[in-house]
């Protein structure tokens, strides 16, 4: 079992991930939060196959802590959130986001619906490591319940708080991939109460997807593709496994980069002054953003416990974080709520049609300048991957490039950048690289995936 990566808990279930791990998890969870004084929380998870029975392991895990559990069932990671804020509970959210089926994970929540900073889980992951957990008597057990109507609450927190008769006027045909995820019970019916004519495909629950992966990369996206073309929609609009990511087809059925994307809904929402907060590969996209706004980009390790972190922070010093997230369709509005949202991003991409008077490739089009390379480079062993990462470092300490080392090895050449880094939620070494023509990114991205992938481990 991995504990509290990037983006929490999260291991193949019955190999890297157990129902005796889950309940560990929670009873370290509940531990803490007793400490505080907190003696109830809530518990929801996406579909995946093995989603139900963490549930119960981790439910089961609070209960023994003396924590009251309320059971939402299946909603999106920011429904949870949403409910969380609402009842001033925690929360845990049960969830591997965009890994593929046989993957499943644990996400934890403040009462404030803000995923816990990283102070908060290495106390957990202290009380985890040393066992250091005491169960309740019988009688102190806690109590489990059954709370409907999570799902359609977060649906009218969400039409509350944006332009919805903008949308509606706009006359939008939506093609809606919620990929079998949590978002197939509720984005449908959000997207047709905001006034869109909604068509959908991949949208019935289904913990083995069988549509497609979880992860609405453009590899993921081709039935989406064409659909969008087949029901002449003005835009496509795909999520991951738990909704908190939106990324984009355009009416021509081509796949929209998620940079692109971030860079088109961070301009409409900045001021002068503002502070933009992204991770370590941000896309020269949103460079140019921020700069043209006189705004600041401030950049964090990957994953979005440091990128909650890091607006956190800054807010507590007065400073205005307008947008953040990552060019993966994890986008934050923190003026909203401090959590990735995949629906609400996309009803924003929506108000952004329904004010210009062009089309979705139009809105993206003046930050399409540059092109996106990904690559993963497995490894089965930790010494595989530690010999991989000095790899890594000899390659890059022998650049020409200006060198960051926030999270990984990024190389800057002025006309274009790679980041190699080890994931921090599957058992690879990712390498990204932007470039304005596609054979200078593939250059880029061969010079460090040719390291890591020469090097040889016995």
């Amino acid at each position: 079992m991995r504990v509290f990566g990037s983006s929490g808990v999260r291991g193949v279930v019955n190999d890297d991930l157990t129902p005796e791990d889950a309940t560990a998890v929670a009873q370290a969870t509940g531990a803490v939060w007793t400490a505080d004084g907190i003696d109830r929380a809530a518990v929801a998870r996406d579909t995946r196959a093995t989603g139900e029975m963490l549930v119960d392991a981790v439910a089961s895990g609070l209960a023994s802590v003396g924590i009251d559990v309320d059971r939402l069932g299946v909603v999106p990671t920011p429904g949870l959130q949403a409910y969380a804020e609402r009842e001033s509970v925690p929360g845990l959210m049960v969830t591997a986001s965009h890994n593929p089926p046989e993957y499943n994970g644990i996400k934890l929540v403040g009462a404030d619906g803000v995923e816990l900073p990283r102070e908060r889980l290495e106390a957990i992951e202290t009380r985890l490591l040393d066992e250091s957990v005491d169960r309740v008597p019988w009688g102190e057990t806690g109590d489990s319940r059954r709370v409907d109507g999570a799902g359609r609450t977060y649906v009218d927190d969400l039409l509350a708080a944006v332009d919805r008769e903008g949308i509606a006027d706009a006359d939008l045909t939506v093609a809606l991939d919620p990929g079998h995820g949590a978002g197939s019970v509720t984005s449908p019916d959000f997207f047709r109460r905001l006034g869109c004519h909604v068509k959908t495909i991949h949208a019935q629950p289904d913990g083995h997807f069988p549509g497609r992966d979880p992860e609405p990369v453009a590899d993921n996206l081709g039935d989406l593709r064409r659909f969008v073309r087949a029901t002449d929609a003005d835009l496509g609009v795909a999520h991951d496994g738990d909704a908190d990511r939106a990324i984009f087809v355009d009416e021509r059925g081509e796949f929209v980069e998620g940079d692109a994307a971030l860079a088109a809904l961070t301009a409409a929402a900045i001021d002068e002054g503002d502070t933009v907060v992204s991770a370590v590969n941000a896309s020269q996209r949103l460079v140019d953003v921020a700069a043209a706004a006189g705004a600041d980009l401030t950049l964090t390790p990957i994953g979005s416990t440091y990128i909650v972190s890091r607006i956190r922070d800054l807010q507590a010093t007065g400073e205005s974080v307008s947008v953040a997230g990552e060019g993966n369709g994890g986008i934050l509005f923190p003026g909203f709520r401090i959590a990735r949202d995949g629906a609400y991003t996309a009803a924003r991409f929506c108000e952004l049609l329904a004010r210009s008077d062009g089309s979705a490739s139009d809105v993206v089009a003046r930050y399409d300048d540059y092109v996106n390379v990904r690559r993963d480079v497995e490894y089965d062993e930790d010494h595989q991957r530690e010999a991989m990462l000095d790899a890594i470092e000899r390659a890059a300490r022998d650049s020409v490039a200006d060198l960051d080392t926030t999270d990984g090895y990024r190389l800057d050449y002025g006309d274009g950048w790679v980041l190699a880094r080890p994931s921090g939620t599957e058992p690879v070494v990712r390498i990204y690289a932007e470039a304005r023509s596609a054979d200078r990114a593939e250059d880029l991205a061969d010079q460090l995936y040719d390291a890591v992938a020469g090097v040889r481990v016995d």
